[in-house]
């Protein structure tokens, strides 16, 4: 019933559904590219190992 009226007429210190929504999708969009940027520096860390030439 809360939610019905903050979607409805808006609040300033609550969350609409759609708000909740939009704040789901993007923590989730965060946590995956976190995951990226780790996967990537672990690839660039272990090809320049191996592309280093011995003395």
């Amino acid at each position: 019933m809360a939610q019905a009226e903050v979607d409805e007429s808006g609040s300033a210190t609550q969350l609409t559904s759609k708000e909740k929504k939009e704040l789901a999708e993007l923590c989730r969009d965060k946590r995956r590219v976190e995951l990226e940027v780790e996967i990537l520096k672990r690839a660039a860390a272990y090809f320049a190992r191996e592309n280093v030439l011995p003395n």
